[in-house]
């Protein structure tokens, strides 16, 4: 009902345009509303353009600023064309433009049907070891224990002994404490955090975090309410090594480009190889200086 309440003051505000459209204009089927020197905006143009959920009289509204617009800009644009002294640098710019469109839609296109095939976990673990001055830690990196336990509870003492034994039974019966009595609990002996993430678990200020668990493997804190235990198993400065793990997604967005870049590169020259075989490149003067 919106739409044809839309579609019908549309109509009624912009009659008095269409009736002034050349009628011998080839408008390939679409509705013309407005013409101003041989330009025409269409009604599903506009139609197009249309909000949602516009009342009748938003509707309106719209429609007319919509038109106003339009012909604003086109007579901008002719103003323009007239006073600009260098039209054919432009028309350099456009044509260079429009051939990388091309160009870029066309790589594209060759990416899908060529280098769809996914890249290998082999082939990522040697591109990360060949290149491995190219993965850097940009933030500190922890591994560890994490464990934050109410202050009152029963068996806080146990809890210490446990956290930093660091032995597979002391973690399975931190794990079993940590059911029935812990507020958080996060092993990542196995996966790196940045000290960042860790910092903000406990009350330990984040601008100090970096300095601080580099001198402290085994920490001890507590507020008013809560224990927090941290034993860091694992310290990475900023610029060290980046681990394989972290750095694999990098190295292998790396690798992609690098195919995509050898690729077209074969593509290039394959096609410069066949065109000069052809005849198809002439020097029409000597190559000499």
């Amino acid at each position: 009902m919106i739409e044809k309440i839309q579609s019908c003051c549309l109509s009624v505000l912009l009659l008095f345009a269409a009736a002034s459209c050349s009628q011998k204009h080839d408008h390939h089927g679409k509705t013309p509303l407005v013409e101003l020197d041989g330009q025409f905006l269409y009604k599903e143009d506009l139609q197009a353009a249309l909000p949602l959920g516009l009342s009748a009289d938003d509707s309106v509204l719209f429609a007319s600023h919509y038109i106003r617009n339009w012909s604003e800009e086109l007579l901008l644009y002719e103003q323009a064309k007239r006073n600009i002294p260098d039209r054919e640098a432009i028309e350099l710019r456009v044509a260079n433009y429009r051939k990388a469109l091309i160009v870029h839609d066309y790589q594209q296109a060759l990416i899908t049907q060529q280098l769809s095939e996914e890249i290998s976990e082999e082939e990522i673990t040697a591109y990360y070891n060949a290149h491995s001055e190219l993965f850097k830690v940009e933030k500190p990196l922890i591994r560890g224990l994490f464990i934050k336990v109410p202050l009152k509870s029963q068996g806080l003492s146990n809890v210490r002994r446990w956290y930093k034994a660091r032995t597979p039974e002391a973690v399975e019966q931190l794990e079993k404490y940590s059911l029935r009595s812990a507020v958080k609990y996060t092993y990542f002996y196995d996966r790196w955090l940045t000290v960042s993430e860790v910092a903000a678990m406990m009350p330990l200020p984040v601008d100090e975090a970096d300095a601080y668990l580099r001198r402290h493997k085994q920490i001890e804190l507590k507020d008013t309410a809560y224990c927090y235990y941290l034993d860091v198993s694992d310290y990475l400065p900023v610029g060290a090594q980046e681990p394989e793990e972290l750095a694999r997604p990098e190295a292998r967005s790396m690798l992609i480009n690098l195919k995509q870049v050898q690729f077209f590169q074969r593509v290039k020259n394959d096609l410069y190889e066949r065109a000069v075989q052809r005849g198809r490149i002439v020097y029409l003067e000597s190559q000499e200086p």
